[in-house]
This record gives structure tokens, C-alpha cells and sequence, in this order.
């Protein structure tokens, strides 16, 4: 054994292990600051430090200054662009949720300020969304109805906003951007999928002119809502929806087909709001059964800090509406940063975002705002009007003012089935069969995940919808955790390689050795599962050899441990049994390639000195070289 050591160039390090300060240090810097975000700060002066901590912090502070005329006038058109989508969305979702159009718009207006100050994507456009929007009227709906009580109701929609940018301000703060990581892309692809669903039926309702509709939002009682009411349909408002809902798919076709004229597309709702609004004010449309939006004040955003409601008799409502929106919004605003700075090579921090969303959310719950956060369509609109920085946030800041101050009242006359037409024809693009598709033809339990979200959100409710996906992704997960991945490695021809025997049939067993590759953490979990593996490979490959008669039993079993991450004392526990099944059955057994955190684990626990380190190889060769010269000095 000495000599085949000595062949070596390279020995397994057996350093004393790391003191547990260290180690936690380590493990928390990789969990929490995986981007290692303070490398910039490193071998700086003080003051330098202090300066570009300020720039880490609030963004604003670190592009203002190298901020030009060039950059502005890009910004000002994009700007300018995106406050023509964020009027009529201001009003179609305010309505979504059960709230005065008014607050639409003025949740288009103080929030992107905040944004531009912390937040860290050049792209993201702030608004508000469909799909937050009927989960806030749904919950709090449940909880007070916005006919009955409109006033406590929109109390409790400012608290759940409140709580929803707490939520969101701390997870930033905390680093916990690995929660959002839990909504994977299938569940978003069907919960987004049912949303759009719900959302569509429920814009019947305008499209028919009803009068009365449900407060719920699964489809079965949309569609008995709709049919039980049919005596309040009117044509008329049917006639004006399709024409209108038929121009904005038109506009949209038209994007499709040419991308540089996106702005189609993006002033397409802009001129649907303005058409309408000119129709029901000639053609005196309330009286052929069209409702219009009614009144709308003139003035900025009042305060609304003394109006959030924590009486314990509703804040449930608050907080469970907060908890979820804060999710869902987080998930849909950092993967539209990220994936529209992919495109131009740069980089969001997703923790950065959270808190940049939190405190726009807290500041417009003071100033009667409800729930933003960066909506796909704005945000592409943005993007391909050429914006540069957050600037474009600012300007469309400053648009929204104007229409506050001065434009509010001539809205009040845009007909509701033109709102309608405008949510329907946005929602239809958020339905992506064709994603569903192609998870269905690449992942069957990506589709499960995604149907459960859809169907879920669309025959349930949103929130189990949500919950139903999310649940089965982590059962996936666990499922990963407690049944690992273990294969046999052969030998490559004409190489020093060694490779999953499956994937690669001419790689070749090794005689008397069985070469086992073990791929994730041991923990308690899969212990159990590990050591009956382990044994099951044993038994099979010895009956495997009997039965070609390859005449060379296994003596030695290498276990490869370069993709253990981790192991715990239940693991260590595990190996021990293993050595011990292995001995009784005149098996030795050896590690190869154990890494740092494994290593120490087991020199801590004693494993290396019942193991042996004789036993302990830094790579399979010399391994094998090694228990090849045990077998020639024991014969």
C-alpha cells in the first residue's frame, strides 16, 4: 500500500477541520450573499466604500450621476409611451379589483418615483396587474364587499398593500430571494394561465353589460353568474366589446408580425379609452345600457396613512391577501427584470428588487395606492421604446401628474366594456398553450405542476391554486432529496475516464471492483434508502457476474463522493452500516473524493479512523491502483 501512496502525486488532505465560526460563515455567505454583492468594496478607503455602499443601497445614486441628454431623450419617449398603457390598465385593473378607477390611477404615479430611486433593473415598468389585482378583490372581497362597505373595504385593500410591501422589504433585507425560488416556472406559466382564464369570463360581465354579477372567481360560478342574469344582457354593449376587443387583437397581430411597430400595440388600449369615451359622450351611451366609469376628481393622491385598518376583526383578510400577493408579485416582477436584462447582457438583484417593490408598496399604501409591482406588458413596452434607465419611470411619473391634475374628469365617460375589451384582449396573451405543450412533451410532472396551478386557480380558487402547484413542486423536490440519483461508473476505453456505465455502454467494469457514484447530500432522508441501494448493487452486480461467468467476485466497492455536497450525523451513522454489511460479506470498501465539508464531517465523528485512511483516495485510479497491489502482496 505504501508504494502505490507513494506513486501519487497528490494525497487526500486530512487538514484539521474548520473552526465552526468559520464554517457558519461560509454556509451563511453562500445562502444569503450567493452573488457575493460587497466584492466592489474590497481593498477600498474608507471613503470610497462608504460612497459606493451608498450606490449599492439606492441605486439611484450610482446612474444619476453619469446621467446625459442622450440617455433623456430615450427616456422620455419610452416614458411617455408607458403612461399611455398605464391610463387605461390604471382603470381596467383598478375595477378588477373592486376599487374606484381613481386609485388606478394614482397607483401609477407614486410608486414608480419609488422605484426609480431603489430599483435596480434599467427596464422594469411599474404598475399594477391583473392578477394581483382580483387576488386582493377576491380575498378582502370574501372578508367585506366593496358594494355593501366601499369605504372599510378599500381600508383594508391599503393594509393588505401595507403588509404585502412589509413582507416584501424584509425577505430583501433578510436575503431570502431563495423563497421566491419555490414558484418555479411551471407554476407560474398555469397560474398565470388560470388567471387570465378567470379574468376573461369575468370581463363578461362588462362585455354583456350586466348589472349584477358573483364575487367569486371560479369559472363555474362566472359561467352560472353570467347564464342566471342572461335577462340583463344588451346587445348593444356586446357589439361595442367585440369591435373593440377585435381592434386590440389586431394591434397585437400587427406587433407580432413587425416588432418595430410595437407601438401599435401599445397605444392600441390609449385609443380604444379615447374612442369610447367619445362615443358614450355623443351617442348619450348610458342609455342604450352601456355603463360608463362615472366621476372622476380631479387632484394628486390624498393621504391614506390614517386610513389602514388593523382591527383584529379584519386584519386576517389584510394579511392573508398580503402574504400571497407579495409572492406572486415578487416572482412575476424579478423574472421580468431579469429576463428583459438578459437580453442586453446585464444583471438585476433580485434581493434589491424585493425591497425596492416593498417600499413602493409601503409609501402607496400612505398615499392611497394599492398593490405594484413591474407588469409583463408595460415592461416590454418600455423595453422596445428604447428606455436607458429608470428615468423612464420618472417621466411616466410626471405624465400621470398631468392627468391627475388636469385630464382625470375626461375619463369618467370611457364606457366599462371598453375597460373589458382592454383586460381581455391582455389576459389572452398570458394564456401559454404552447409552453403547457411543450411541457407536456418534455416533463410530465413540469405539466402536473402546471395544471394543478391552472386548473386550480380556475375551478378553486386562486389562492389554492397556488397552493396546490406549489406543493407538488416541493413534493418534487423532496422526492429528489429522498430518493437520490446512484450509478455505476466504467472504465472509457483508451482513456483515464470514468462515467455512468448506462449512459455510456462500452465504458467497462473494472474486475473485482464495483465503482459506485453517489450524486447529492446523505442526510436523514435518504440514508435508509442509500444503504439498501448500495447493498441491492452488490447483490445484483455479483449475480450479474456469476451469470456471465466472469469468475472474478467483487472484493473492493469504491464509493465516489465528488457530488455529496453535505452529510449529516445520520449519514455518517449510514456509512458505518454499509462498512459493517460490506466486512460480513468479505467486501472492503473505500472513499473517493470525499469533499471539504464531507471530510470534515467525518474526521470529526471518528469515520477516517475506522475506515482507514488507507482506505480515503483522491481519485478513482488510485483507488483501483491501490487495491490492486493489496491483491498481488495478499496472493
Amino acid at each position: 500500500m505504501t508504494d502505490a501512496r507513494e506513486s501519487c502525486i497528490y494525497e487526500v488532505n486530512y487538514a484539521t477541520p474548520r473552526s465552526f465560526g468559520t464554517a457558519l460563515k461560509s454556509d451563511l455567505k453562500e445562502t444569503l450573499f450567493p452573488d457575493d454583492p460587497f466584492h466592489e468594496f474590497r481593498n477600498e478607503p474608507p471613503s470610497k466604500k462608504a460612497k459606493k455602499a451608498i450606490q449599492y443601497f439606492v441605486p439611484i445614486f450610482e446612474w444619476l450621476p453619469k446621467y446625459s441628454l442622450r440617455f433623456f431623450k430615450y427616456d422620455l419617449l419610452a416614458g411617455i409611451t408607458i403612461a399611455s398603457l398605464a391610463i387605461p390598465q390604471g382603470i381596467s385593473y383598478a375595477k378588477l379589483a373592486n376599487l374606484p378607477p381613481i386609485i388606478g390611477l394614482y397607483s401609477s404615479f407614486v410608486p414608480p418615483l419609488i422605484y426609480a430611486v431603489f430599483g435596480s433593473s434599467k427596464h422594469l415598468a411599474v404598475g399594477t396587474v391583473a392578477a394581483c389585482s382580483l387576488l386582493i378583490g377576491s380575498i378582502i372581497g370574501e372578508k367585506v364587499s366593496p358594494v355593501d362597505d366601499p369605504e372599510l373595504y378599500l381600508h383594508l385593500v391599503f393594509t393588505a398593500t401595507f403588509f404585502t410591501g412589509i413582507l416584501q422589504s424584509l425577505m430583501g433585507f433578510l436575503r431570502l430571494g431563495i423563497v421566491v425560488d419555490f414558484l418555479s416556472h411551471s407554476t407560474i406559466t398555469g397560474f398565470m394561465g388560470g388567471t387570465a382564464t378567470i379574468i376573461c369570463l369575468q370581463q363578461l360581465k362588462g362585455m354583456f353589460g350586466l348589472k349584477h354579477f358573483t364575487t367569486k372567481t371560479d369559472v363555474v360560478s362566472v359561467l352560472h353568474s353570467i347564464i342566471t342574469h342572461r335577462h340583463e344582457w344588451r346587445w348593444e354593449s356586446a357589439v361595442v366589446g367585440i369591435i373593440f376587443l377585435a381592434f386590440l387583437q389586431f394591434t397585437r397581430y400587427v406587433k407580432q408580425k413587425k416588432p418595430k411597430l410595437f407601438w401599435v400595440s401599445a397605444i392600441a388600449p390609449m385609443v380604444v379609452v379615447l374612442t369610447g369615451c367619445l362615443f358614450a359622450y355623443f351617442a348619450h351611451a348610458e342609455k342604450h345600457g352601456i355603463q360608463i366609469v362615472g366621476d372622476l376628481k380631479k387632484g394628486i393622491n390624498p393621504l391614506s396613512i390614517q386610513h389602514l385598518n388593523f382591527d383584529s376583526k379584519y386584519i386576517a383578510a389584510p394579511i392573508q391577501a398580503g402574504i400571497i400577493t407579495a409572492m406572486v408579485a415578487l416572482a412575476e416582477g424579478i423574472a421580468i427584470g431579469r429576463s428583459f436584462a438578459i437580453l442586453k447582457n446585464e444583471q438585476v438583484d433580485g434581493n434589491k428588487e424585493m425591497i425596492a417593490f416593498g417600499f413602493m408598496n409601503i409609501v402607496g399604501s400612505f398615499t392611497s395606492c394599492y398593490l405594484t409591482t413591474g407588469p409583463f406588458s408595460k415592461t416590454a413596452v418600455n423595453f422596445n421604446a428604447g428606455c436607458k434607465t429608470a428615468m423612464s419611470n420618472v417621466v411616466m411619473a410626471a405624465c400621470m401628474l398631468l392627468t391627475l391634475l388636469f385630464l382625470a374628469p375626461l375619463f369618467s365617460y370611457t364606457p366599462l366594456v371598453a375597460l373589458s375589451a382592454i383586460i381581455m384582449s391582455a389576459m389572452l396573451g398570458l394564456i401559454e398553450y404552447e409552453k403547457a405543450y411543450r411541457l407536456f412533451k418534455t416533463d410530465k410532472y413540469d405539466f402536473l405542476i402546471c395544471m394543478a396551478a391552472f386548473l386550480g386557480v380556475a375551478f378553486i380558487s386562486m389562492d389554492v391554486g397556488l397552493m396546490l402547484s406549489v406543493g407538488l413542486a416541493i413534493l418534487r423536490a423532496l422526492l429528489y432529496v429522498a430518493r437520490p440519483t446512484t450509478c455505476k461508473l466504467g472504465s472509457i476505453p483508451n482513456s483515464s475516464l470514468y462515467r455512468d456505465i448506462e449512459q455510456y455502454p462500452e465504458a467497462n467494469g473494472i474486475s473485482g471492483i464495483l465503482v459506485l457514484q453517489l450524486g447529492s447530500p446523505i442526510y436523514f432522508p435518504n440514508c435508509n434508502y442509500i444503504r439498501e441501494r448500495i447493498l441491492r448493487w452488490v447483490r445484483d452486480e455479483q449475480a450479474s457476474r456469476d451469470a456471465d461467468q466472469a469468475g472474478s467476485d467483487i472484493e473492493h466497492i469504491f464509493l465516489e463522493l465528488g457530488g455529496v455536497t453535505c452529510i449529516d450525523i445520520t449519514g455518517v451513522e449510514t456509512l458505518i452500516e454499509i462498512l459493517k454489511a460490506l466486512e460480513a460479506k468479505g467486501i472492503k470498501m473505500a472513499l473517493v473524493n470525499p469533499r471539504l465539508e464531507v471530510m470534515e464531517k467525518l474526521i470529526v465523528t471518528k469515520f477516517i479512523d475506522i475506515i482507514g485512511k488507507e482506505n480515503v483516495f483522491l481519485s478513482i485510479d488510485d483507488a483501483i491502483e491501490a487495491s490492486r497491489f493489496n491483491l498481488k502482496s495478499s496472493k
